[in-house]
């Protein structure tokens, strides 16, 4: 089963976060690119609010970047869903119909790109309440349920 994820669900790999159980279980992440900032930014916000040390933060976002892009050794961790011109005009309509901010319209609109390309992606990993209900609405199951 593909999963797609935001960045939001994303964190969860790297911080120990409530409710990251879920999300390090899922074999298969699909993400939008855009986690290629959102993640590190919000790790790097972490340790500027004390949750994570300078040290710890560098530590997890090397690890985020090694599974994004892959190593020497190890293939890229996810598969990233380009943020091409149709994703973007797929965002703006989300963000009108469901009132989503400007990224997380972007997100559900590539993972409903994700899920086009591969119909088994029917599964939306957030912990957004407003995206997640965005993505119910759209027919994606939720992680967590």
């Amino acid at each position: 089963m593909s999963v797609f994820a935001d960045s939001s669900a994303l964190v969860k790999l790297y911080a120990d976060e409530p409710g990251h159980e879920p999300v390090r279980a899922v074999a298969m992440l699909i993400v939008s690119q855009l986690a290629r900032v959102e993640v590190p930014a919000a790790l790097w916000r972490k340790a500027r609010a004390g949750e994570l040390s300078a040290a710890d933060a560098g530590v997890l976002v090397a690890a985020f970047e090694a599974d994004y892009a892959g190593t020497h050794d190890d293939p890229a961790r996810f598969a990233a869903v380009s943020v091409v011109p149709e994703i973007l005009d797929d965002a703006a309509r989300l963000s009108a119909v469901h009132g989503l901010r400007a990224y997380d319209a972007v997100q559900l609109a590539s993972a409903r790109a994700a899920a086009e390309a591969v119909p088994s992606c029917r599964t939306f990993a957030a912990f957004d309440d407003r995206l997640r209900l965005a993505a119910a609405a759209d027919g994606f199951r939720l992680l967590p349920s």
